[in-house]
């Protein structure tokens, strides 16, 4: 691995920022973004406005969470973030705090499958409970959920969203927020009606 290779890396988790702020998926400082480059973890900073972050608000740690590049201290949810990288073949981490999703987490346990594309995302996703930001609690209980699913849903919090490149990461967490603003809108108006394991298998 080069300095190339993690000015490359900082420079795309800048931007994957900048796109999850675009697209109106994080507010503020609300969010963080991670990708794997080798044994290194290229990730934001805490403290970042998103939608205008730049590689110098990007910082470099090993997998043991040591500082190994740039000025800031890396966000608070790096527990998670390490914690993927560990557990899963994940090359990238979007952490988002999504209107949608934060809204469905306060009013449902779970995301049925609504919609055949979730099945990207691993169908069902239960809405893991709430535990404070930065606490090993929410790092363990997030970490569970996502040993089945490429995505989750933090109550009362956001999401996180995991992929094989940023962009699949970034388009997961994109993803999640449309089926729970589907499932809210449908919500509004009878119970959502989920796919059955029949329609599931056919897709498949």
């Amino acid at each position: 691995m080069t300095g190339h290779d993690l000015d490359l890396a900082r420079a795309e988790v800048a931007a994957t920022s900048r796109e999850l702020a675009r697209q109106g998926l994080v507010l503020g400082t609300a969010g963080n973004v991670s990708v794997r480059v080798g044994d290194l973890v290229a990730l934001t900073a805490t403290g970042v406005t998103l939608a205008t972050a730049t590689a110098d608000d990007v910082t470099v740690v090993d997998l043991d969470g040591r500082h190994r590049s740039g000025l800031l201290q890396p966000t608070s949810e790096l527990g998670i973030h390490l914690g993927v990288y560990r557990d899963s073949d994940a090359a990238a981490v979007v952490h988002a705090h999504s209107e949608a999703a934060v809204a469905l987490s306060l009013v449902a346990d779970e995301l049925p499958v609504v919609h055949y594309q979730q099945l990207l995302l691993g169908g069902k996703l239960t809405v893991v409970p709430f535990a404070p930001f930065g606490t090993e609690e929410l790092t363990a209980s997030t970490l569970t959920a996502l040993r089945h699913a490429r995505a989750a849903i933090l109550a009362h919090h956001g999401t996180v969203a995991v992929g094989s490149s940023l962009q699949q990461a970034l388009d997961n967490a994109v993803l999640l927020e449309w089926l729970c603003r589907v499932y809210l809108k449908a919500a509004a108006v009878a119970t959502p009606r989920s796919m059955t394991d029949a329609q599931l298998q056919a897709v498949v």
